[in-house]
């Protein structure tokens, strides 16, 4: 079984949850197109990495996308990433030898959150986002940063089985 990263969800707002998200290392990769960075992560973790050790997958792998509200395509810069273990700090994590994938400390935050199911197409994740977003507007609930995918299934499961979110940073 997959770990995922532990969260407290501190209210609902409509179908929005509201989390608080601890400080976790990311293993990231920038200028993600078509989550082609998947594959580099996938390498760091089981093994290309300083220690050449596997590090187990956990949940979710996020996606950052800059989205046009007002045009029916993600633009802009894109990052993929994979969440390390709680066992392991900037300290301790293996150096990935891929100069194309960095570690990251992402420190505590507060997230807005929309779940959905199915296939993340660009279509979907666009409609979910701004569905998000609305709500948060209606709420006056400020948000900060890009929005963010997070995919918990492999690629494997069914659409209709999979555990999507669309989230995004806020500020109260």
């Amino acid at each position: 079984m997959t770990d995922t990263i532990p969260y407290i969800i501190e209210r609902k707002l409509e179908a929005v949850e509201i989390r608080q998200y601890p400080d976790i290392v990311l293993a990231v990769v920038e200028n993600n197109v078509d989550d082609t960075g998947f594959s580099l992560l996938f390498d760091y973790i089981s093994g290309e990495n300083t220690t050449r050790s596997r590090i187990p997958m956990t949940t979710p792998v996020i996606s950052s996308e800059k989205i046009k509200m007002t045009a029916p395509v993600i633009t802009g810069k894109t990052s993929m990433a994979f969440v390390l273990p709680s066992s392991y700090t900037m300290q301790t994590a293996p150096l990935p030898t891929n100069p194309s994938v960095h570690l990251v400390q992402q420190p505590k935050r507060r997230i807005a959150v929309l779940r959905f199911s199915g296939k993340t197409t660009q279509e979907s994740v666009q409609k979910y986002t701004a569905e998000l977003m609305a709500v948060l507007k209606t709420k006056g609930v400020a948000v900060t940063g890009e929005s963010l995918l997070m995919r918990y299934n492999s690629p494997f499961t069914p659409g209709f089985l999979r555990r999507n979110e669309v989230a995004v940073e806020i500020i109260e």
